[in-house]
């Protein structure tokens, strides 16, 4: 996987390299990798997808064809901006990044998908191209169903479609919050929602992630990131060491965090039945 950060092209090896935590110590990529596929460290039981386990039995069978889920890697990019779209998946315990497409300088993440959803949300709209570029960002296990046999229980079960097709509507709901909180919401509110957006989808309250990809999935420079980080901490809402992330005060953190991330769980809880 390539991104690309002022102009440079960087591997996901080479931003592990160049920055392994917030105190800057050396690290390789093995260990940056290491760390990141061991992100469920607190010993919540993972659980399923929702939207499948919504599903009657026989009909999640057509779906996976009673195959074994499969394994996400940190780093993996399961789709790109304009490639067709060949598989669905549903993260039971791992959780995918949505990010813009690379024009110029940078992307950014607008959207991440764990075990309430589904990448792959084009096709309710009966398009089969991808508009953004979808990357782990947490390992773990995934349903993956071939996109032929979504449509066709799309076609053939209306529960599930109703079910997906609310799905659709807080995803959207999502990226329009995402894009709001990116023009008006400071730098230390927007770290917060998004770190517990992240602790929401991985089930855990500790993680690997580094200042410079947290800089590119919130779309600004390493020294805002740095900043809001460390006023984070000063609050002993979180603790940081070597680009482990804890979140130590998960109420003190949700206080400090923008509004979006509760507006985000109303939505939630109003359309979908359960809250982040």
């Amino acid at each position: 996987m390539t991104t690309t950060l002022r102009g440079r092209p960087k591997t996901v090896r080479a931003l592990a390299n160049r920055d392994a935590g917030f105190f800057g110590a050396p690290c390789d990529g093995r260990k940056f990798r290491r760390h990141s596929q061991n992100i469920v460290k607190n010993g919540r039981a993972p659980a399923d997808n929702s939207l499948l386990a919504s599903l009657p039995a026989v009909a999640r069978r057509r779906l996976t064809a009673d195959r074994a889920p499969v394994d996400l890697v940190v780093s993996q990019v399961l789709s790109q901006a304009g490639e067709r779209i060949r598989h669905v998946y549903f993260p039971i315990d791992g959780f995918i990044s949505l990010i813009t497409p690379a024009h110029g300088r940078g992307q950014l993440e607008i959207g991440l998908v764990g075990s309430e959803g589904m990448l792959g949300v084009p096709l309710l709209l009966g398009v089969n191209v991808s508009p953004l570029r979808a990357m782990v960002q947490g390992a773990g296990r995934a349903w993956r169903v071939d996109a032929a046999a979504l449509q066709r229980e799309l076609r053939s079960n209306a529960g599930f479609r109703a079910a997906l097709n609310r799905y659709l509507y807080v995803f959207m709901v999502q990226l329009m919050q995402t894009a709001t909180c990116t023009r008006f919401h400071r730098i230390e509110a927007r770290l917060a929602r998004w770190l517990l957006m992240t602790r929401d989808r991985a089930r855990a309250d500790r993680f690997h992630i580094t200042h410079e990809f947290l800089a590119l999935m919130l779309g600004v420079r390493r020294v805002g990131v740095t900043g809001a980080a460390t006023a984070l901490q000063r609050r002993k809402l979180i603790r940081y060491r070597r680009g482990d992330i804890s979140v130590v005060d998960g109420r003190g953190l949700e206080r400090a965090a923008c509004a979006c991330y509760a507006i985000d769980n109303r939505i939630y809880a109003r359309i979908l039945g359960n809250g982040r």
